[in-house]
Parts: structure tokens; C-alpha cells; sequence
């Protein structure tokens, strides 16, 4: 039996993923807030009353349970759903339909890969009669609603086909002529986090790097860069109002980007109350500050940060350095801005979340084939885990991966906001910047790579130096470090 004080299993530290996945279909602004799929501001919806609610309801779900003393599964992981998905995983007839069809389905891979890298050559060399003839070639054997490959080039040719029509960003009204409800986004994120282990895996890893930083401090200050709803905290706060001797004074600054309108503020406002009645209802001190502008106008002083004050300091950025400008957008980089900054801030710990990728090339045809490589990884992904007449896989496809898609093909400039680094380029970055990594602890590392036989063999969990790599098959999609700034 777990004593009180123990440290809760994985499947626990992941409850409030009813929070944070219910939560990411509310997004507002596609060109300024990005946290993971759902908080890519994919949603049209502004934050309402309505939301809120939900929200509350969620809240006093996960406090129902923790008060009660009752195992805290993750709401998400629902079991009649896994159950629907390991069937589908063990069907053995389909499996061998699937080697049969193999030779046949790779050849039609590679067909439409060729007429796709034709087309954007075409397109990228401005001659708009032969890329406009293989787009219509293309068409004819894509679709939403067929296999992983034909998934995969309907988004690219929708990219391809803004492009063309340099709609740019105003290609987001075609993708989503069908819009889908805040509920049926909800639910296409149920999929996701049913099916692939990555949001569990980073916020494990987030949380216990940073309980273990924090072991013996009378009080913690986190800097989270792209807070939002802030998700990841309520299990962070359960967890510390444990510890043995009491749970120390948690001290979150929540920092997003503007929302648009009268209030920039407002929905990490609200994410402040939000972890404040939960911390009460714990027992545990919490205090709040809220920052919404653009990251590399903040300064120093904006954050309040007391050295008198006897405090642990953590700065928290997961996945979200990406949408912002890089060098070749503006002379001086936002993601220098926002690094110099943590320096100034000398943390005891800087968690980094990188989205992993290497299709940022100024040349549009390199960086039409790697987002090809790439995305075709969180297809096939999906191919293999999810029943194709799926419709939270439809919604999942169309709303989150191919909006990114698209966004990479489609745009220049400033409207192209999807502009990874893989981890080696952010780690030259980071060591330019003077930081020095940490590795990992490796109890945090176990826990971790303990939560993947729950899920596809082929989901990959690895380490590179010391990085924690998450991925498919060859592809890494996350990167998870931790790092300290070197101070002259």
C-alpha cells in the first residue's frame, strides 16, 4: 500500500489531464498561442462563460477524487475507448491484411511523394501551369478519409493549393468550412492521449525534475512560459501538499502571449483563480501573477522575482519557443530575447520542451520535403492506432496536424509560424545563449520510459546525450532538457 507521502504513480500524476485536454480545445488566436495541439490556437472560440464552467466542473472532479482518497486514473484513458483501440491493435486478420496490402501501399506512397515534391518544385519555381496539373493529378488520389499516405498528401495539396492562390493565412477558413464544436475537438484529443504516451511523458518528466529540485525548499517560484490553462499544476500541487513536513509556498507567474481584444489577460487570469481555489483547497500557499505580451518585451523586473526571499526559482517552457520569430524573420531574435532573459533570471533549474524538427529551411522545397518526412510520422502514427472511419482521428487530422501542415507549405514570413529547430540546433543555441545542460535524474528518466508498454511498440523513448527523445518509429516528435545559465 502507498503511504500518503509517497510520491503518486504515473497513471495519477496524469489526472489532470481531464484538465488540460478538456481545456486545449479553447484557444483563441492562431498567430500568438501556441502550447501543444489543442493550445496551437486551433479553436475559432473565444474564452466564454460556458468555458469556465466546464473548467470548474473539471476542477471539482479531480478534488472529488484526491479528497476522497480514491486512486486518480486519467479521466481521458476511458476504458470502453481502450479497450475499442486494443482490439484494433491485436486484431490479427487485420494485421495480415495489412502485410498483404503492404507492397501494393508502398508503391502508391512512393508514387504520390514524387508527384507531391513535382508539384512544390513547380510551385516554388513559379510555374503555376505544371504545378496546378499535378495538383489536379494529386487530387485525384487523395483524400481525408483513406489511408495514412492519402491523409497525408490532402493536406500538403491543400497547402500547396493556398499557396498557389497566396491566401496565406487565410487558408484557415477552407481547412475548416466544416468547423468542428469545441466538443468534437475535445473528443479527437481523447483519441490522441488515448493512443500516444507523449503528454503524459513531459509532464511526468516536468513535475518530478522539478519536485526533486524543490525537495527541501520552504518556497518555489515557476516561471512558465505558455501557461495557458495551466494543466500541468494541479497534480504539481497535489503532489507538494504531501510532502513530509508540509507542502512548501508555491509561487506561479503564468506568461502568455496577448489574446486579442479588450482583455489580453483574461484567460490566464482565470487560469490564476483557477489553481488558487484548488492549492486552497489543499492546503498548500499559492500565490499568482499573470504576464500577457509578447515574451521578448518582458523584462526583468516584470516578474516580481525577490533574491531576499528564500525560494526555489524554475523556469518551465514546454513546446512553445517554436512559434516564435527566429533569425531569419527579425534582425534580433525573439528566442534569443526570451533566453538572455532566463539567463538574467538564473533559475535553479530551466526545464525546455522542443518540439523537434527540421523543416524551417528558408528554401521552400527543402522545407516542403522535410515536413513531408516529418508529418507523415504523426500519420502514420495515427494509421497504426486508430480505426480509419474513426471520426475523432478525422478531427484530430484536420484540425491540429493539418493546420501545422499546411502552415509550413502554405506561408512566408511572418505568417509562417511553425518554425522548429531540432534539439541539436536548440542545443548549440542554448550553449550560445551561456547555459550549461543538466542531465535528467535517472529515476525520472525510469519513471518515464516505465509508462510505454502501455502503449504501441513502436513508440520510441530514448536518450541523446541528455535529452529525453520522444518519437515514432525513426522519427523523434519531443525533446525534453534541463539546463542552468553560466554566470560570469
Amino acid at each position: 500500500m502507498r503511504k500518503a507521502s509517497d510520491p503518486p504513480e504515473p497513471e495519477e500524476e496524469v489526472v489532470a489531464d481531464r484538465i488540460q485536454n478538456n481545456g486545449k480545445n479553447y484557444s483563441s488566436n492562431y498567430q500568438y498561442d501556441s502550447n501543444d495541439y489543442l493550445e496551437e490556437g486551433r479553436s475559432k472560440k473565444q474564452h466564454s462563460i460556458s468555458d469556465s464552467t466546464h473548467l470548474e466542473l473539471l476542477d471539482d472532479a479531480f478534488l472529488h477524487s484526491i479528497e476522497n482518497g480514491v486512486p486518480i486514473p486519467c479521466p481521458l484513458h476511458d476504458i470502453s475507448r481502450i479497450a475499442a483501440y486494443n482490439k484494433f491493435l491485436h486484431d490479427g486478420q487485420l494485421a495480415a491484411s495489412r502485410v498483404r496490402m503492404r507492397t501494393l501501399a508502398s508503391k502508391r506512397e512512393a508514387d504520390m511523394w514524387t508527384q507531391l515534391i513535382l508539384c512544390a518544385e513547380a510551385a516554388g519555381s513559379g510555374d503555376r501551369k505544371t504545378a496546378s496539373a499535378k495538383l489536379k493529378q494529386i487530387r485525384q488520389h487523395s483524400s481525408p478519409f483513406g489511408d495514412a499516405n492519402q491523409r497525408l498528401a490532402h493536406y500538403f495539396a491543400n497547402g500547396l493549393e493556398a499557396r498557389l492562390a497566396g491566401t496565406g493565412m487565410l487558408l484557415s477558413g477552407h481547412v475548416t468550412q466544416n468547423s468542428s464544436t469545441a466538443a468534437e475537438i475535445l473528443k479527437a484529443y481523447e483519441l490522441y492521449v488515448t493512443i500516444c504516451p507523449f503528454r503524459k511523458m513531459t509532464n511526468l518528466c516536468g513535475s518530478r525534475t522539478i519536485a526533486r529540485v524543490a525537495d527541501k525548499a520552504a518556497s518555489v517560484h515557476i516561471i512558465d512560459f505558455g501557461i495557458s490553462y495551466g494543466f500541468q499544476w494541479p497534480c504539481f500541487i497535489y503532489r507538494q501538499s504531501l510532502r513530509p513536513g508540509g507542502p512548501p509556498r508555491i509561487r506561479i507567474t503564468g506568461i502568455e502571449l496577448p489574446q486579442p481584444g479588450f482583455r489580453p489577460a483574461e484567460r490566464i487570469e482565470e487560469t490564476g483563480r483557477r489553481l488558487k481555489r484548488l492549492a486552497d483547497r489543499m492546503n498548500v500557499p499559492f500565490e499568482y501573477d499573470a504576464i500577457a505580451q509578447k515574451w521578448e518585451t518582458i523584462q526583468y523586473e516584470d516578474l516580481k522575482i525577490d533574491r531576499d526571499r528564500d525560494e526555489v526559482i524554475v523556469v518551465n517552457c514546454m513546446d512553445r519557443l517554436k512559434n516564435l520569430p527566429d533569425d531569419t524573420v527579425v534582425q534580433n531574435s525573439p528566442r534569443d530575447a526570451v533566453l538572455k532573459l532566463i539567463k538574467r533570471i538564473n533559475p535553479d533549474v530551466f526545464l525546455h520542451g522542443v518540439r523537434n524538427g527540421s523543416f524551417n529551411a528558408p528554401f521552400f522545397v527543402t522545407r516542403f520535403r522535410e515536413a513531408l518526412f516529418h508529418y507523415s510520422a504523426y500519420f502514420d502514427m495515427l494509421e497504426a492506432n486508430a480505426p480509419r472511419e474513426d471520426q475523432e482521428r478525422l478531427v484530430f487530422e484536420r484540425e491540429m496536424i493539418g493546420r501545422d501542415a499546411m502552415n509550413v507549405v502554405a506561408c512566408e514570413g511572418a505568417e509562417r509560424i511553425e518554425r522548429p529547430e531540432t534539439y541539436k540546433q536548440w542545443r548549440m543555441r542554448s550553449l550560445r545563449m551561456g547555459f550549461r545542460q543538466i542531465p535528467l535524474h535517472q529515476s525520472v528518466i525510469k519513471k518515464v520510459k516505465s509508462i510505454k508498454p502501455d502503449y504501441h511498440k513502436d513508440f520510441i523513448v530514448d536518450e541523446d546525450g541528455q535529452w529525453l527523445l520522444l518519437g515514432w518509429k525513426g522519427k523523434i516528435f519531443h525533446a525534453i532538457s534541463a539546463w542552468k545559465p553560466v554566470q560570469e
